[in-house]
């Protein structure tokens, strides 16, 4: 087991690695941004370095200060959370030319299935259903025309390297596309450093579904379940929940069973999560695999009993995966709202600035993933999620009302967050019954299913 572990992130995550760490007897050391100096991460671990302005590319996304600080803290490995590099293969393999474990999969792990595109191709040889769309990068806007014309309208625009809806444009007609495609490529530029995009149908109302990986350096592989994450915005996701109120035993078992066969297939390790879309006749379709861990993995936790991040830890340090597929059993239901500071009633304005009042929810049934405390001023600079709900019940209906409850309860002020959007959704019928699908938020938004139930 390793000694000392630098967190390569910030926020709740970093404060997610360190109560890790600290269960299992390893030391941490933070990096911080100037914008983040105080924030909670850097008080709670061992050490912490400061390494760079407030911006991404010169902190965060700066991969000579980051292996700069890991050499002068003597680490013995990394842990990148999600986002900024935690789905970078050169930084891995930097990682492992300087001597230091990357805790996450391989670099080509990660170049074969953090790249969406490869990843497509991958999957389709192994006999995964993928989404009809481009072969490969898509570089310029007749081609992108001419790929979208082959496949047909409506498609939809993804950055290679990306996620959290960074890089995505639906298209409707060649004019739509037209002038999204550059936009695309600049936003996937700046946020993953890499300007490649590619083009797929886009599929109408479908269901998100993605299942967790374990999988060791031995070759062992098990799937934990499922996770629904159809309630989303503009493809950037603001609920999750475990299981998916519309996968049975019989599909979870084929998705999963599909999951680990594609795994097994590439050699990959540690964990990971494959991505699937689920259209209204009960089809699914490969989307992407997420070589990190997820934003949204305490549902998984809270239904299997299973701590991803000391897996995580344990399998990155050379042990093996002590769970059988047997093993896993899903138990209640677990829901996560992510609470951003964002005023939603004004189109989700970002909303930054100092926390001068804070309540916690608690409570049987409640988990709170947060950085911030009161007097912590929340930056502009970064993603706006400032807090993660999870609630935890014996069925959906007991983890809704819990949640309902936990919401009541959270009190985050003078700032707006989006604990008022989250209020308004648990209460709509049609997410009570789970008739939802991506489309299900714009929808709420815009007033057309307000009074449907």
């Amino acid at each position: 087991m390793f000694s000392k572990i630098l967190i390569a992130n910030r926020g709740e995550i970093a404060v997610r690695i360190i109560r890790a760490c600290r269960e299992l007897g390893i030391r941490t050391v933070a990096v911080f941004s100037e914008a983040d100096r105080d924030s909670l991460h850097v008080r709670l671990a061992d050490e912490a370095i400061c390494i760079g302005t407030a911006q991404s590319a010169k902190s965060y996304l700066n991969i000579p200060a980051l292996i700069s600080a890991a050499e002068i803290a003597d680490v013995e490995a990394i842990h990148p959370g999600y986002g900024f590099l935690a789905e970078n293969a050169h930084f891995a393999e930097i990682c492992t030319s300087c001597h230091i474990k990357f805790i996450g999969p391989t670099a080509d792990n990660i170049r074969l299935m953090g790249d969406k595109m490869v990843a497509r191709t991958t999957m389709q040889k192994l006999g995964l259903p993928i989404v009809p769309g481009s072969q490969g990068a898509v570089k310029t806007k007749d081609e992108a025309i001419r790929v979208a014309q082959k496949i047909g309208y409506p498609v939809i625009i993804k950055a290679a390297a990306g996620g959290g809806g960074k890089g995505m444009r639906i298209c409707h007609n060649d004019i739509t596309l037209a002038s999204n495609f550059m936009t695309a490529q600049a936003e996937a530029e700046a946020n993953f450093g890499k300007p490649d995009v590619y083009i797929e149908r886009y599929i109408a109302k479908p269901r998100h579904i993605e299942i967790q990986i374990l999988a060791d350096q031995y070759g062992h592989v098990v799937y934990l379940g499922e996770r629904d994450c159809s309630i989303q915005r503009r493809h950037q996701k603001l609920l999750e929940e475990a299981p998916s109120p519309v996968v049975d035993a019989k599909l979870r078992r084929k998705i999963g069973e599909l999951a680990v066969k594609a795994c097994k297939a590439v050699g990959y390790q540690n964990v990971g999560t494959i991505e699937f879309l689920l259209d209204s006749q009960g089809n699914f379709y490969f989307m992407e695999m997420n070589t990190r861990i997820q934003v949204e993995h305490p549902v998984t936790e809270m239904v299997t009993g299973i701590d991803l991040i000391k897996e995580q830890i344990r399998m990155a340090s050379g042990e093996r995966l002590n769970i059988r597929q047997e093993d896993i059993k899903i138990h209640g239901a677990s829901i996560e709202c992510r609470i951003n500071a964002e005023d939603f009633e004004k189109n989700f304005l970002p909303s930054p600035g100092k926390i001068e009042t804070l309540i916690l929810p608690g409570g049987p049934g409640v988990r709170v993933d947060t950085h911030i405390y009161q007097g912590y001023q929340v930056p502009p600079y970064y993603d706006s999620m400032v807090a993660k709900l999870i609630s935890y019940g014996q069925t959906r209906q007991e983890a809704i009302r819990i949640m309902q409850r936990a919401l009541s309860e959270f009190i985050i002020g003078p700032i707006k967050t989006t604990i008022p959007f989250h209020q308004k959704l648990l209460e709509h019928p049609r997410f009570i019954k789970a008739d939802v699908s991506t489309h299900f938020v714009q929808e709420m938004l815009e007033g057309s299913i307000e009074q449907q139930s």
